[in-house]
């Protein structure tokens, strides 16, 4: 099972609170699974391009439609790779008419709730043998680089392995190639250097075929 995309919060019927995923991404992993002969199961958040042949496909649209879907596909599931940017926050009330500039119900603030922690649920609940991928979209800052970032959200969430993108300067989003790091529990970080997205699906796919039990 992979999610991919990015999860959308109403603020109104027009606007919504949104991130910059296309999920092309997840669609590669999507394709690359099932050209290899698994029977896959895509979650997708607000993706507009054609779903991949031989792949079944959930559409939703907010971070509580990813949640519902998730944890109903997850327990029949070998592999799940969180792949979509899930918002973290939601407004606490929306709008039934468009919010107009100056009209009578203008916001002065917006106040927002945090939605569930799809993949920490995913984790807790998971079968024994399913392996859990997660995906982490980083910066650096002041406490530290990407790579320090990201393994302290491994060992936060409890996955098995994390694949991190680098998206500093607006890199990544919207574009036919990726560049990421795996990182693994044990320790381990491979990179996969800039490739078109389906050739780095592979190698995310061979990372977590490495984690699968021998059958």
């Amino acid at each position: 099972m992979i999610s991919a995309g990015g999860t959308r919060e109403a603020l109104d019927p027009v606007r919504y609170l949104g991130n910059r995923s296309s999920g092309r991404q997840g669609w590669a992993l999507a394709r690359v699974a099932a050209a290899r002969g698994a029977d896959v199961v895509l979650v997708a958040a607000n993706v507009t391009d054609p779903a991949p042949f031989g792949v079944r496909t959930v559409v939703v649209e907010s971070a509580e439609e990813l949640r519902s879907a998730m944890v109903a596909e997850a327990p029949g599931a070998d592999v799940v790779v969180m792949a979509a940017a899930v918002a973290d926050f939601r407004p606490v009330s929306v709008a039934g008419t468009k919010l107009k500039k100056g009209g009578p119900a203008e916001p002065a603030a917006v106040e927002l709730s945090r939605t569930a922690d799809v993949l920490a649920e995913l984790v807790t609940a998971r079968p024994a043998g399913q392996v859990v991928v997660g995906f982490a979209a980083e910066t650096g800052d002041a406490e530290g680089d990407v790579l320090t970032h990201a393994r302290a959200k491994l060992a936060r969430k409890g996955v098995d392995l994390l694949v991190v993108n680098d998206v500093s300067a607006g890199r990544v989003f919207g574009r036919e190639e990726n560049e990421v790091t795996v990182l693994s529990d044990d320790g381990t970080a491979t990179p996969l250097p800039a490739a078109r997205k389906d050739d780095v699906a592979a190698g995310i796919w061979d990372a977590v075929t490495r984690r699968l039990p021998v059958t």
